[in-house]
């Protein structure tokens, strides 16, 4: 049975790249254009990891993060930042809100597989 990732980026040529690299190495790919669409795809699949970017319009990843986590169904899975922003200050907070981990763009195809394998499983 192949894994579950949830994609969230209000880009969508990075949503596309997220998404081709994952299918590649046999994961599913679910797409969202910012969390608040993400949270809705999040509570209502069964996901095994979610990658969201941080800044997005309509609500941004520690906001999507600290909903999902209050929701049933966000408790237990991975949820990694892929995001532009290097500040620790937002690190810490993407923490303290729930966050599994933190990969900043533009990103390595290899090292974002080698992230979900080690959060999500093969």
């Amino acid at each position: 049975m192949s894994k579950t990732v949830l994609s969230i980026d209000d880009s969508p040529s990075i949503r596309q790249l997220v998404s081709l690299t994952l299918k590649r190495a046999g994961y599913d790919v679910l797409e969202a254009g910012n969390g608040q669409d993400g949270y809705a795809v999040a509570t209502t699949n069964a996901v095994n990891a979610v990658i969201v970017d941080l800044n997005m319009p309509v609500m941004n990843g520690i906001e999507f993060l600290k909903s999902y986590r209050a929701h049933p169904s966000g408790r237990g899975v991975p949820v990694v930042l892929l995001t532009t922003e290097t500040d620790d200050a937002l690190k810490r907070e993407a923490k303290t809100a729930g966050a599994t981990g933190w990969m900043t763009k533009p990103f390595n195809p290899e090292q974002l597989l080698g992230i979900v394998r080690k959060v999500a499983g093969a």
